[in-house]
């Protein structure tokens, strides 16, 4: 959840761990010095350099396509570096493969989550390590009893033989941490390790790093959510279009300074939002007592022209489920969906774009982007019928529109002819945005719109809202931060066990309310 005053900006206050509170002498785990690297048309890193000591959370932040990530599978051994040096432990050390890596006690959590979907939450764990019995062979019932083991310490309830395909994000997530815990590593970079937990796996997660400080290990935190950083970091790097900005005591640092430090200016405008529309505006879209077996139960709500419609809830709450329905890629067992009034039938997405509803997913590299396609692919694949006439392509016509994205949604790009997946996540999600703004919806379906993207898109991406919803266009928003919700939505809808528990006014907005209902109150 950000800790983002809902007026100021400021960070929200929350209980410190009190290994946070230890002063201790520390020991240079990591020196990297002079980092360069660059890739096609883009110098990722300017010979940046960063520190890690023993015991100490160090956070990395920066807006998206700062370098952060990139730093950090150089250290990885995912990317070789072009310039500079490493060093751990006092040691000179070269890092050519992720093994090197491994082998130098360095451990990683992606943001974008990779687990083998089609193996067992067992075989995921012990990928690379597997035990064996003495004659050469895995050994299957070892390796399950210790997942069994590791899993109860986490207080997962899941099956050590249960595919990772048939999990939850955030489920997939907690294995993804455990995995590297289970690595014994020295260091372990954490890129975004919250952003599909719930707050209770949040503060399990902070346990674990505060048993970890107290082993002697470094970690390396990347998350732009500032209440995380002021709650478990010792300091703080900041980088800038793959420069180094500077290294900061948590301690000693405000919110906003840190802001400055990322954006180059101060963010006097964070949430931009007008005015709501008038309670009898027009309805556009209603959805009548939507049910489907073991997901969604009697879920009704109504949309209305030009509003910011929240939907709120724990993880498995049914929010994502429910739109996948109206948008026609999942299928449902009773219920009505009506647009204008008339009863509408949905079969497919096709359907939907044709009745002008388009649906951003929160899972953009697997349901969303075709991540070894151009910018330019990306953007205008669903309206290729506005450049292709008798088999022939206005490719200037396809150019100005992408352009006109890249401008408005101000993506980080060297042209559009870069492959989206060179591209850093915040960039790939306002591509994605861009792709289904083309086709110029009446309804917009938002899910977890700025999930892993910086306060800087955040702020671009929530003034493209309050453009959009004074043009008339309708939204819905399903987002797991209680701020964004807030500050950015007309009406909240608040679900509980695939069911709609409430929808909240604007006067009876907090999160204290939006929580009480969220858990079945």
């Amino acid at each position: 959840m950000d800790g983002n005053d809902e007026t100021t900006g400021r960070v929200t206050p929350i209980t410190l761990p009190s290994f946070i509170e230890v002063e201790r002498m520390s020991q240079k785990l990591l020196r990297m010095s002079g980092i360069e690297k660059r890739f096609a048309g883009v110098h990722a890193l300017k010979g940046v350099d960063f520190e890690l000591e023993s015991g100490e959370v160090h956070a990395l932040l920066g807006e998206n396509g700062a370098g952060k990530s990139t730093l950090m599978k150089i250290l990885a051994g995912i990317y070789p570096v072009d310039e500079g040096e490493i060093f751990i432990e006092g040691n000179k050390v070269s890092i050519n493969s992720v093994k090197d890596a491994q082998a130098l006690g360095i451990s990683i959590i992606h943001q974008e989550i990779s687990l083998v979907p089609h193996l067992s939450v067992a075989e995921n764990i012990f990928l690379g390590k597997e035990p064996v019995t003495k004659t050469g062979w895995i050994d299957w019932k070892k390796m399950i009893e210790e997942t069994r083991k590791t899993l109860q310490q986490f207080g997962l309830e899941l099956s050590p033989e249960v595919p990772v395909k048939k999990l939850t994000v955030a489920q997939q997530q907690m294995i993804e941490i455990i995995k590297a815990v289970s690595f014994r590593a020295k260091m372990i970079v954490m890129d975004e390790p919250t952003s599909s937990l719930t707050e209770k796996e949040v503060e399990f997660l902070f346990r674990t790093i505060g048993h970890l400080k107290e082993q002697g290990v470094g970690i390396v935190y990347i998350s732009h959510r500032m209440n995380e950083l002021f709650a478990i970091t010792d300091r703080i790097t900041v980088l800038r279009d793959g420069a180094l900005i500077g290294t900061v005591r948590t301690k000693d640092t405000t919110a906003d300074q840190l802001i400055s430090m990322m954006v180059g200016r101060e963010l006097t405008q964070y949430y931009i939002k007008d005015t709501a529309p008038e309670n009898g505006g027009e309805i556009v879209l209603s959805v009548h007592n939507l049910s489907k077996k073991g997901v969604l139960n009697d879920a009704s709500f109504e949309l209305k022209k030009g509003e910011i419609l929240g939907f709120a809830g724990l993880v498995g709450a049914g929010r994502s489920e429910l739109m996948k329905c109206i948008f026609g890629l999942d299928a449902f067992d009773e219920g009505e969906i009506r647009i204008d009034g008339k009863p509408l039938i949905i079969r497919n997405p096709n359907d939907a774009i044709k009745h002008g509803i388009a649906y951003v997913t929160e899972n953009r590299k697997e349901e969303g982007l075709f991540l070894i396609r151009s910018v330019q692919y990306n953007i205008t694949i669903k309206v290729l019928d506005k450049f292709i006439k008798w088999l022939r392509v206005n490719a200037r016509y396809e150019d100005q529109k992408t352009r006109q994205f890249i401008n408005e949604l101000s993506i980080k790009t060297p042209n559009p002819d870069q492959e989206v997946r060179n591209l850093s996540g915040g960039n790939q999600q306002k591509v994605l945005i861009s792709r289904w703004l083309a086709t110029n919806p009446r309804i917009l379906i938002l899910d977890e719109p700025t999930r892993g993207v910086d306060v800087g898109a955040k702020a671009e991406i929530y003034a493209i809202m309050n453009r959009l919803v004074k043009e008339g266009v309708s939204i819905i928003m399903i987002s797991s931060e209680l701020p964004e919700v807030i500050n950015m939505s007309d009406r909240i809808a608040v679900m509980y066990k695939g069911g709609i528990r409430t929808i909240l006014n604007r006067d009876e907005f907090s999160q204290e309310t939006i929580m009480h209902y969220a858990t079945g109150g």
